[in-house]
């Protein structure tokens, strides 16, 4: 008994004991409206919820800022975002690194994939604008 607790505690200390990881991954959605602009610097903000398969929901704020060869104006009023390696819920929010490259007129939509560790958040998502160029940046996730 007293040999099964020091392996224990040793795995502990080397944070390898079993915890939030082994349950597995969670699946989570944000549903989200995001606006901005950019002059080869870019900003846009935004809101949005988070729902997950356990049940989980709550309200986040969105920031996103980079820079690059772009102009434009844009605001989309209802996007998606699926989330992929995620084990809890302090693992979603925080700052995704971005790229993308896109253009658009009146009628704006589009798609992207970033990361923040082991976890991706592919958005997708339609609204208004115009804009053109190639970006970089991050995408910040905090709960409201």
């Amino acid at each position: 008994m007293k040999r099964t607790m020091m392996v224990v505690l040793g795995l502990a200390a080397l944070g390898l004991a079993p915890g939030a990881r082994a349950a597995g991954n969670i699946d989570c959605e944000l549903r989200y409206t995001l606006s901005g602009w950019s002059a080869f610097y870019k900003t846009a903000s935004g809101s949005g919820t988070v729902s997950c398969d356990n049940g989980a929901r709550f309200p986040v704020s969105i920031r996103a800022k980079g820079g690059g060869l772009t102009v434009g104006r844009t605001t989309i009023n209802d996007g998606h975002g699926r989330f992929t390696g995620a084990y809890s819920l302090d693992d979603l929010v925080g700052t995704y690194a971005a790229a993308e490259v896109h253009a658009s007129a009146s009628r704006a939509s589009g798609a992207q994939v970033m990361t923040k560790g082991d976890v991706s958040l592919a958005l997708a998502g339609t609204g208004q604008g115009w804009s053109l160029g190639v970006g970089f940046g991050k995408f910040v996730i905090t709960r409201r």
